[in-house]
């Protein structure tokens, strides 16, 4: 099968942004620029002058804006991975669980409350 436009047989997840081939592409100075963040040296960068830092990965107009906001979702749709907005969210304070309450909309103890309510309760008993 060709494929012949890159909307053919896109997977879709009600609610949730899938990161794919077009969302790679669309990220990619964004997700370059937290790549970046795994080195102490350009995390103080950022700290020192954001909008500086951002023109060196060549951001859009979206991507900064929703960096200036601390705007989480809006990065995922301007084609943000999560896992290297978690590098960014460390500079700003966050962890993963905060990110997710972020995505979901939901205060931090109810997005926790709604990971313990979903985790697995049974154990592996030894035989």
């Amino acid at each position: 099968m060709t494929r012949t436009d890159s909307t053919a047989a896109r997977r879709v997840i009600p609610g949730t942004p899938v990161f794919d081939g077009d969302a790679a592409q669309k990220g990619l100075g964004l997700n370059a620029m937290c790549y970046s963040f795994n080195q102490a040296a350009n995390r103080a960068a950022f700290v020192a002058d954001e909008a500086g830092y951002m023109d060196r990965f060549a951001l859009t107009d979206p991507q900064r804006e929703a960096v200036r906001q601390r705007d989480v979702p809006g990065m995922i749709a301007a084609g943000g991975n999560v896992y290297y907005l978690a590098k960014l969210a460390g500079i700003l304070g966050l962890n993963v669980q905060d990110l997710g309450a972020l995505q979901t909309g939901l205060p931090i103890e109810e997005f926790k409350a709604a990971l313990l309510a979903h985790g697995v309760t049974e154990r592996s008993v030894a035989p």
